[in-house]
């Protein structure tokens, strides 16, 4: 599964359009559909927003032991 198609997953999976993601995470619809599409990446300052957003996907891009180990989880 590619960036774009767990972005899609996660924001589809919490009934979000492409605008209102945009809208929450201070990008336009334009540029949440570049990711979306894997013509894009998000920039890094716009992870932990999105991660506000959608739970989880901060977790995906940095890898799960990453966060465990920096947050004390298993």
């Amino acid at each position: 599964m590619t960036i774009g198609e767990t972005i899609q997953r996660l924001r589809t999976k919490r009934r979000l359009s492409q605008e209102q993601l945009a809208e929450l995470v201070g990008v336009s619809r334009q540029a949440v559909s570049k990711w979306e599409l894997n013509a894009a990446l998000p920039d890094t300052d716009k992870l932990a927003p999105m991660a506000a957003v959608i739970a989880g996907l901060l977790i995906f891009f940095l890898g799960r032991r990453h966060v465990r180990r920096k947050y004390g989880g298993k």
